[in-house]
């Protein structure tokens, strides 16, 4: 029999048979998880900075100074989240995260000192930008090989849906209800929705579940992508430049992003725009960064993972330039287009190319340090464009 026949092999999860490749599973819980980062990540909390700077009195240098040190302590999560990941498991670590941030999210919702609200938003941005993002990455990198490409797509779809769906929906309860409000709300469907589809749903890899990566199993002499074969550890990968070009181009697009991100709704209203406007560019970005998912996937699998980035970072510029120039509606959504277009390319390259390019058996390792360099630009964007 030929040795790189494959087969498919049929998973079953305890009592439950599943008709497919477990993977799929837990693409979709990961998936989620990087929805759930939404109170830690830049974009979230732009949705209440101007009601929460009103109802705390604080002014916009300040606050931007809050969110550096906040998020330059929480990149330190990135480092330690990667080994828990590797010795512990995603199914784990990922419920004890969420219930974590599901806590320090409703914590949040009734602050009243400008102390207490630091601190809280430091755990925010350490468990959810930092710490849930490492773990979701990972997740997919452990069940998906072969088809990695292929199944980043359907995540960035999917997050990307939930994106699109979380953003006007909290945007519409801060309006009507007050922050507060929409920040308890989240930290409900975290503790009571997310916390427990992880702990029934996750688990920690194939080869954990008696399968292996992309749902097919070789019959004999298989050295296919496993867990001990080309991988590299986290010093090897340091040391090649891809690593470094890679997370420092990511990098820039969180600086942009989140520096953007943060005060969007300020700059908007700069230029003559009002809330409801703020709110319309985060839809249409999330719809354009859909977009991107399709196509940067697509191309991802006809390109190379250089080229494609170098045209994610053109699209970037574009925007910029653009922006400053924005006064009518249909500049605005022309500028949302096409950063959000860009958002979507970025985010499948630094979804897939750590697992490609470095193995699985020390993932969360290598994407913790990739996801702390990201961190730490958006932690710097929103100081630079406060200032």
């Amino acid at each position: 029999m030929d040795s790189l026949r494959l087969e498919l092999r049929r998973p079953t999860i305890g009592p439950i048979s599943f008709p497919f490749y477990y993977g799929w599973v837990n693409l979709a819980v990961a998936a989620l998880a990087m929805v759930g980062t939404l109170p830690g990540r830049t974009q979230g909390l732009g949705l209440i900075t101007e009601p929460l700077l009103t109802d705390l009195q604080i002014d916009r240098v300040l606050f931007a100074r809050l969110n550096l040190w906040a998020t330059l302590i929480g990149s330190l999560f990135c480092f330690g989240i990667g080994r828990m990941i590797d010795r512990f498991g995603s199914r784990v670590v990922l419920t004890v995260v969420v219930i974590a941030l599901a806590a320090v999210v409703l914590l949040m919702s009734g602050v009243k000192a400008v102390a207490a609200l630091a601190l809280l938003i430091t755990f925010t941005r350490g468990l959810g930008q930092s710490a849930l993002s490492v773990i979701s990455i990972t997740m997919v990198g452990q069940w998906f090989v072969r088809r990695l490409s292929s199944a980043m797509g359907v995540y960035t779809i999917v997050l990307s849906s939930g994106f699109m769906l979380a953003f006007p929906l909290v945007g519409a309860t801060v309006l009507n209800s007050g922050w507060r409000t929409a920040w308890t709300g989240i930290g409900l469907v975290l503790l009571l929705g997310l916390a427990p589809l992880a702990w029934i749903f996750v688990r920690r890899t194939p080869e954990a579940c008696g399968l292996s990566p992309d749902g097919e199993r070789a019959i004999e002499n298989s050295t296919a992508n496993d867990m001990t074969g080309y991988s590299h550890t986290l010093v090897q990968a340091l040391s090649t430049p891809a690593f470094w070009i890679f997370g420092l181009a990511s990098s820039v697009y969180g600086l942009t992003a989140s520096g953007i991100g943060l005060f969007n709704e300020s700059i908007l209203a700069e230029r003559g725009f009002d809330a409801s406007t703020y709110h319309r560019t985060l839809v249409i970005s999330a719809l354009t960064a859909l977009v991107g998912n399709f196509l940067g996937g697509w191309l991802a699998a006809k390109w190379s993972m250089n080229r494609l980035m170098a045209l994610a970072m053109g699209l970037l510029a574009g925007s910029l330039f653009a922006l400053p120039q924005v006064s009518t509606q249909m500049h605005v959504a022309a500028y949302a287009l096409v950063m959000g277009l860009a958002g979507g390319f970025v985010i499948v390259i630094f979804f897939s190319f750590w697992s490609r390019a470095f193995g699985r058996a020390h993932l969360g390792k290598i994407q913790g340090v990739a996801q702390a360099l990201t961190v730490l630009a958006s932690a710097v964007g929103p100081l630079l464009l406060a200032e």
